[in-house]
């Protein structure tokens, strides 16, 4: 290795470049499970009606939502370090489709503050309903972007991005079930048909999908059906079932680790359609768009070192604040 220990060329001979593309998407994964179950109760929050079921909805959640978007955070500083071509390219083409993420994750963040701010059934009714509101349009919003992104897009095409956005909202529905059936065991009679039925949608939604991208993106046709993407959704079959079965089981735990492998075997369908390519509007593939050698070296390096730092945080997080939630505490 030339120049120095860090040298001209990638790290130790690694396909660096290659593992920052999965590592990009892997973050942006860990965002979609650990912030997915707060949109999914979220979600279930509009669809219950007693104020102390609400009350021990919000206090599920309200220890972990702000530390969750974390991983949101460090998907996009991720994708600005290793890609900041790509970044400028899909920030700049999407602007106002990103104003509205952010929209939107403010009043999710904002309303269960508000809500009990002052008194009023109708100050009540409107914060309930933003905090619903935001629950569901954060993961629509997010999808829409991430298909306009797999498809390579110029402007927004709203159908594949709408397609994506409610399946995304679907998961987040069947990850808050998983995730409520430990934290409010008293839920847990009403909770089995919310995640079948989400589960169904889901994976109806995933077929849609790919039968959007065979038939109408020509260019990802030959990878749609490739033995990886179709392994991907056959193992995402069998976590569903594995998922349903673990709910009628009272099997909280299992279901949330099965939700864990269906978001990551969603992540792993992105890369393998998108590989070679990481911003197919530009043309651009990940060798192109990847920043210089050392530069990518240092990034490594310093990943390497703060990573761990920010997962041993959430370790200690969820200790914390593991077992069942109350509706006493306040949020």
């Amino acid at each position: 290795m030339s120049n120095g220990w860090l040298g001209t060329e990638p790290w130790f001979g690694l396909p660096l470049a290659d593992l920052w593309f999965i590592l990009v998407f892997v973050l942006f994964g860990t965002f979609l499970l650990l912030d997915g179950f707060d949109f999914g109760v979220g979600m279930l929050y509009g669809l219950r009606r007693d104020e102390a079921v609400r009350e021990q909805l919000l206090a599920a959640v309200s220890p972990f939502w702000d530390a969750n978007e974390v991983w949101l955070v460090v998907f996009g500083g991720a994708l600005f370090a290793g890609f900041p071509s790509v970044y400028a390219n899909l920030f700049s083409r999407h602007y106002l489709l990103m104003f509205g993420v952010l929209l939107a994750l403010i009043l999710r963040g904002l309303s269960p503050e508000l809500i009990e701010a002052r008194s009023g059934a109708r100050w009540t009714q409107f914060w309930q309903g933003a905090f619903v509101g935001g629950s569901i349009a954060s993961p629509l919003l997010l999808g829409v972007f991430a298909a306009n992104w797999l498809i390579g897009a110029h402007q927004l095409q709203w159908f594949p991005g709408l397609l994506v956005g409610l399946t995304l909202c679907l998961l987040c529905l069947v990850d808050g079930v998983a995730y409520l059936g430990f934290k409010a065991p008293s839920l847990r009679p009403s909770l089995p048909r919310y995640g079948t039925r989400a589960m169904v949608g889901y994976l109806g939604g995933v077929v849609l999908t790919l039968g959007y991208l065979y038939v109408v993106v020509t260019p990802l046709s030959s990878v749609v059906f490739s033995p990886i993407v179709l392994g991907l959704v056959v193992l995402s079959i069998v976590f569903a079932g594995v998922y349903v079965v673990a709910l009628a089981r009272e099997q909280y735990r299992i279901a949330f680790l099965t939700v864990a492998s269906l978001v990551y075997a969603f992540i792993g369908v992105v890369i393998t359609v998108m590989h070679p390519m990481v911003d197919r509007a530009d043309g651009l593939t990940v060798s192109e768009a990847i920043v210089s050698p050392l530069a990518l070296n240092l990034l490594t390096l310093v990943t390497v070192a703060i990573l761990p730092f920010i997962t041993g945080y959430f370790i200690v997080l969820y200790s914390i604040f593991r077992g069942p939630a109350s509706s006493a505490e306040n949020y």
